[in-house]
């Protein structure tokens, strides 16, 4: 064997332990990767304010590249979207209504929900808390008063140490350039006086009503600070003198090493804080945002099972990191263009359901009689149009300057086939006249092969400032939920969830 094939085999066989060393994924994400984002649906009975029994219903998450299956992904054993302490955002029309955060998890009917706490918004601060703390802010920066750190002002100058110019009649008052009195209900912090300390009777910072007439320093009960033991602020000092004379009054005492100080703590760039995590021993599993602790919001509601008549729907998005709100609100230019545009949708809806009534036939023409003229008869007036039942219509901007897109579910009355069920999304088109770009029509009888589209809400399911249009398919038995984009005049379906088992439509 020639020595540059034995070189190939053995950098060859070197290579294969440190390959069976790594079976996994090594390289860490950069700090451009999409942190998670969970969209799911809150279904509870009762009032918002106090429901009677809740649940969450994971639908999907984001993983920054593509929308995964929030029932089942990262399922060990409950799904990462339905981990304890997962906070949830309520959202109704992209505004934040209030918080759910997840406390336990259960496969109910064969899929995974869970079950949490409600948590209302912090409520925001009112304009007279706000314009208080300005005005204390205002007072802090234009106060000459004694704060803990100095400001810097305009034309100061250093003072000098000890030494004193005042004559002798004068006292030995100092010199130097005095700001003006604080003010005496301010709080300050000033030197104590030191026992051990004497200062001359010359000196700028003496006071001839403490001192006796040897020179030794007064009593340290008779000064302001009465406490010697009392801690107090100073500058430290690097003088190693351990007592001060008549030549040097100015010099502060000796430093304490067990004196307490106020002094901020050197950040610690090599230390980090990890916390135990519950429910997983993988360090490397992704997590979406925490909430508070168990057992610091309200009770945990009952499980609510099966869909009751009565069961209502919000949408729920957590997100690794904060976002801000984006309001899914259209707001059209004139009251006349929002009645035109849910009178045309509805005439097609009905149209869609069989509801329209037949074209109006003509009168016939009287018989003419040579007697006397007869007037033609009027035209019978158009029956009322049908009733829509349990009619939903909602307009959404789905993106930043969008133009409207329209929701309208309705059905019919009757049993089995004679149950008709319509969901349309629709937009107005450059002439002003509406163009339907999803239309579903299915009965109570085939709606296994056929389900209902039920409108949830409109989400942001992948964090990038377009919302997505979230059905409920729901069948007889079973139901999806389902996000369609709408994008260049087509509504596309960009995921839809596992199926499971919902047993009858009204099982209480």
């Amino acid at each position: 064997m020639s020595p540059r094939k034995t070189a190939i085999t053995l950098l060859a066989l070197a290579a294969l332990p440190a390959c069976a060393q790594y079976p996994g994924q090594v390289a860490k994400p950069g700090k451009d990767t999409p942190e998670l984002r969970a969209v799911a649906v809150l279904e509870w009975t009762g009032d918002e304010q106090h429901p009677k029994a809740s649940r969450i219903v994971p639908v999907s998450v984001f993983d920054g590249h593509e929308l995964q299956d929030g029932g089942i992904y990262l399922s060990r054993p409950e799904p990462l979207a339905l981990e304890g302490e997962v906070q949830y955002e309520l959202k109704q029309d992209g505004r934040n209504t209030g918080l759910f955060v997840i406390q336990n998890a259960a496969r109910e009917q064969g899929s995974w929900v869970g079950y949490g706490t409600w948590k209302p918004l912090a409520k925001p601060k009112s304009a007279a808390q706000v314009a208080s703390a300005q005005s204390w802010k205002d007072d802090e920066a234009s106060s000459d008063g004694p704060v803990l750190h100095r400001k810097a002002h305009q034309g100061d100058t250093s003072s000098g140490g000890g030494s004193g110019s005042g004559g002798s009649g004068s006292g030995g008052s100092s010199s130097g350039n005095q700001g003006p009195a604080p003010d005496p209900d301010r709080p300050t912090l000033h030197r104590s006086d030191s026992s051990g300390s004497s200062s001359s009777t010359g000196s700028g910072n003496s006071n001839p009503a403490d001192t006796n007439p040897s020179g030794a320093s007064s009593n340290p009960a008779s000064g302001p600070n009465s406490d010697p033991d009392r801690p107090t602020l100073h500058r430290s000092t690097t003088d190693d003198s351990t007592s001060s004379t008549a030549s040097s009054g100015g010099n502060a005492p000796s430093s304490d090493p067990d004196r307490p100080r106020l002094k901020k703590k050197k950040p610690q760039q090599d230390e980090a804080y990890v916390s135990s995590l519950a429910d997983s021993t993988d360090s490397d599993r992704p997590r979406l945002k925490r909430g508070k602790s168990a057992g610091s919001g309200g009770a945990v509601l009952p499980s609510l099972m099966g869909l009751p008549p009565d069961m209502q729907q919000a949408v729920a998005v957590a997100d690794a990191k904060d976002t801000p709100e984006h309001p899914w609100d259209y707001s059209w230019a004139s009251p006349d263009d929002e009645a035109k545009m849910k009178a045309s949708l509805e005439d097609m809806a009905r149209d869609a359901l069989g509801l329209s009534p037949p074209p109006a036939q003509a009168a016939p023409a009287p018989k003419k009689t040579p007697t006397h003229k007869t007037k033609p008869a009027a035209p019978p007036p158009p029956p009322p149009p049908a009733p829509l039942l349990d009619e939903q219509y909602r307009v959404f901007a789905l993106t930043y300057g969008s133009g409207a897109t329209m929701v309208l579910s309705a059905h019919t009355a009757g049993a089995g086939a004679q149950e008709k069920l319509v969901t349309l999304v629709a937009q107005p088109d450059l002439y002003g006249n509406v163009k339907v770009l999803l239309k579903s029509v299915t009965d109570a009888a085939h709606l296994d092969s056929t389900p209902r589209m039920r409108l949830v809400d409109a989400v942001d399911a992948m964090a990038d400032n377009r919302g997505e249009l979230l059905f409920e398919l729901r069948g007889a038995t079973q139901r999806q939920f389902a996000l369609y984009r709408v994008l260049r005049g087509q509504a596309t379906q960009l995921f839809v969830s596992a199926g499971g088992e919902i047993g009858s439509l009204n099982n209480e």
